[in-house]
């Protein structure tokens, strides 16, 4: 969308506003597409009209990063879970094997759990090699090593040439939640501070670039990373902290779209401010994609209170996974439900959801 620029071009985005406002996503396909997987509007509509309406109950109608349990003793558990179907399996930064333990370690923290248990199971092609099994499995216990959280459990299945493109991954994961830890989109309220806790894109490119189906080369490494150390860093900064997620399929742009929408706020991000590598943004330019909409795997996002949001940074900058950490916008009272982007060149635009897939099987 072009810039609008405030000398009297500024009513446009007001008079947009409301048409994005009453915009809700809306099942209208007859079959699932890439896009269904892609976390934006069509994902939104698939699991609002297929699985919610299928399924509902308290816990799944929160549509976290996991599911929030109270148990009878009156302790609190994060249940997440996720599928790994990425292609190619072996990227710069990382492989399916290290995806499938940080993505469900960092589903629980960004519940405020630190993971304890995972399970994993495999859907594997038949003819796999048994050696790329064989480094999958070890970059798994690795990360699971190093997120210090053990695999517990597990299934195998074995399907025929051809069916499974290789092999999937589930991990599903268990952590504790701390007695008064409480993240959500109806604490968040008008003048908190949204920081990141790095560099954008770098996830989405760098498995893109990967798959060699574009004559582009750049030095660009995934940042899949247990998040649970740096969570912990943010919090003991910022006590107040109102709402934690990391910004995987769908991005930031998509992210900060269903903040806006589930606390009934506006989010006003300032483009200067994004932290965005040049390798990331140069691909992103040279192939029409807007890096607010492609994945990390090691970034997390937060909202804070304003008068907390220097600590929070300060101490973010100090962790190896917070070093390009930064404040990239505000939540605002209006326009409800919408997010602003407030352009470099002094204009503003909305910052829509995320339509269609422009980087499928990135996780």
């Amino acid at each position: 969308m072009t810039a609008v620029q405030p000398e009297g071009r500024q009513e446009l985005v007001l008079e947009r506003v409301e048409t994005f406002r009453r915009r809700r996503p809306r099942l209208t396909d007859k079959v699932v597409t890439l896009a269904h997987g892609a976390g934006g509007k069509s994902s939104a509509a698939l699991i609002d009209k297929v699985f919610l309406e299928a399924f509902r109950n308290d816990a799944l109608e929160q549509l976290g990063d996991g599911a929030l349990l109270e148990l009878p003793s009156g302790e609190r558990l994060a249940f997440a879970t996720d599928s790994y179907v990425v292609r190619p399996r072996r990227f710069p930064g990382g492989s399916i094997g290290h995806l499938a333990v940080h993505g469900t370690v960092n589903d629980l923290a960004m519940c405020g759990a630190q993971a304890t248990w995972l399970s994993a199971a495999f859907v594997i092609e038949e003819g796999f090699p048994i050696d790329e099994l064989t480094a999958i499995v070890a970059d798994m216990a690795e990360a699971a090593a190093t997120a210090g959280v053990q695999i517990v459990t597990g299934d195998t299945k074995v399907v025929d040439t051809g069916a499974a493109d290789g092999c999937y991954i589930t991990t599903a994961g268990i952590g504790i939640v701390p007695e008064g830890r409480r993240f959500g989109a109806d604490l968040v309220q008008p003048g908190d501070v949204v920081l990141v806790s790095g560099t954008l894109g770098d996830h989405g490119v760098a498995v893109l670039l990967a798959r060699g189906d574009l004559d582009l080369e750049a030095d660009v490494q995934s940042d899949t990373a247990p998040l649970h150390e740096l969570m912990e860093v943010l919090l003991a900064a910022a006590p107040g902290t109102r709402w934690l997620r990391d910004p995987t399929r769908g991005g930031v742009g998509t992210v900060c779209n269903e903040l806006a929408a589930d606390a009934e706020v506006a989010v006003v991000l300032q483009e200067s401010a994004l932290p965005i590598r040049r390798p990331v943004l140069g691909a992103c330019d040279l192939l029409g994609i807007d890096p607010l909409y492609v994945a990390n795997e090691g970034k997390l996002l937060a909202v804070v209170p304003a008068e907390q949001a220097e600590a929070a940074l300060k101490a973010m900058v100090v962790h190896p996974l917070g070093t390009d950490s930064a404040i990239i916008g505000r939540i605002a009272a209006e326009p409800e439900r919408i997010v602003l982007l407030e352009t470099s060149f002094g204009g503003t635009r909305i910052v829509d959801m995320l339509v269609g897939d422009p980087l499928p099987r990135i996780c």
